[in-house]
């Protein structure tokens, strides 16, 4: 069986993934802070099938306990998908609680290459060397929202690590894409429904998609052989207003 550990499994996207690769016969290791969450999302594996991992991926050696753990008892690690995170709400820069920045950069930019790096180090060690790494970006990497300046700033991170990994995992057999998602419905996306601001002032609804779509291209680009990488996909809701945002 594969094997895949997730960020940020324990709701949202993270939890819609986790369930879909272990629907496809997968071993998944479920990383998030709330242990109970995470017992929920693994709910109807079987036996061996699911691992939980209950950490913060803010903590250096937590992770790579985490990763070692799933490496030692499943025999290696074939994908990370990297996908802890959050957000702010709109808010303009000069506004911005400095602790709710520091908060945020914690999560989605340290966490984001604490993971990676965790993950990097075991599939190095590996006796047969490779393996696949992929983060979550956001339609943000590209164009931002308005009033969105922490995030916006913490994806296009999310970019820049993605492209130096591509570079570095090549002597090791390790690929490494990105997967920006624009408007999959789940908790932190219902204030969509309801309306969010817009680059003219405006406040509109905008249109969602199934969060289960993200998760089937998450699988598509885990489960291609290591000699091809989709380096970065784009999956979002098909009328919302990205194409032309400004």
């Amino acid at each position: 069986m594969p094997t895949i550990l997730i960020t940020g499994a324990g709701s949202g996207i993270g939890r819609a993934t986790a369930r879909h690769f272990l629907d496809h016969g997968w071993q998944v290791a479920l990383v998030g802070r709330r242990e109970a969450a995470l017992r929920e999302t693994a709910e109807g594996a079987a036996s061996g099938q699911s691992m939980i991992l209950p950490l913060d991926v803010s903590d250096p050696a937590a992770l790579e306990a985490g990763v070692a753990r799933m490496a030692a008892e499943w025999g290696r690690m074939d994908v990370l998908f990297n996908n802890a995170g959050m957000g702010l709400p709109s808010t303009l820069i000069d506004e911005i609680a400095v602790e709710d920045w520091l908060r945020l950069s914690n999560t989605n930019i340290n966490g984001m290459l604490l993971a990676d790096r965790a993950a990097f180090g075991q599939m190095r060690r590996e006796s047969t060397l490779g393996g696949r790494i992929l983060n979550s970006g956001s339609i943000s990497a590209d164009v931002p929202r308005p009033g969105s300046a922490p995030y916006t700033m913490s994806k296009h991170a999310v970019t820049g690590l993605t492209r130096s990994l591509s570079l570095d995992g090549r002597a090791f057999n390790i690929a490494c894409g990105q997967i920006d998602i624009g408007n999959a419905l789940t908790d932190m996306v219902t204030q969509m429904t309801k309306g969010v601001p817009q680059a003219d002032g405006s406040i509109r609804v905008e249109p969602t998609m199934d969060v289960n779509h993200v998760a089937a291209s998450v699988r598509h680009m885990a489960e291609l052989p290591l000699e091809t990488n989709v380096q970065f996909m784009t999956v979002m809701a098909t009328a919302m207003p990205y194409i032309g945002r400004g």
